[in-house]
């Protein structure tokens, strides 16, 4: 099984929203700066997780994305689903039918260890991974990284 680079992306894009959240909307191409990811990717990703009430967006002057609901009542397996993810580690999708037709022989320990990373990814939610001090830090790093406004560097800061 592996996660793949969407839903690492929108987990990581969901958890740089919940850090940045107090100041106001966020927009994507803050996101984008921060995290190194696409801003045409962050749009489509961006665009399904609006679609889960994940997160809000707002137009005109000012506007980005806030979080559609508390950080607390955002797990990490919501965002991955949200997404079209899953973090199934069978070969067959669960469908029993990983040696032709039939089970294979390891279906069921492969199952088990989905049903264990879809528990683990449950029970962590955004606010949880906010108030990670490494987290913070690894944050507070990437808002000092110069930006380039015209022509002119400044920090973000």
């Amino acid at each position: 099984m592996r996660l793949t680079t969407k839903g690492r992306y929108a987990v990581t894009a969901m958890l740089d929203l919940a850090i940045h959240h107090d100041g106001g909307p966020v927009t994507l191409a803050d996101i984008a700066r921060r995290q190194g990811i696409s801003l045409s990717y962050l749009e489509q990703l961006f665009a399904q997780l609006r679609k889960r009430g994940l997160v809000q967006s707002s137009r005109g002057p000012g506007g980005g994305y806030r979080l559609g609901r508390p950080a607390g009542d955002i797990a990490v397996v919501d965002v991955i689903g949200a997404v079209d993810e899953s973090v199934d580690a069978t070969r067959c999708g669960g469908m029993e039918n990983c040696q032709g037709e039939a089970r294979c022989l390891t279906h069921d320990l492969w199952h088990d260890l989905s049903k264990q990373i879809h528990e683990f990814l449950g029970s962590i939610d955004l606010a949880q991974l906010v108030e990670r001090r490494r987290v913070r830090e690894v944050a507070e790093r990437q808002d000092q990284v110069p930006v380039d406004v015209g022509g002119g560097v400044q920090t973000s800061a």
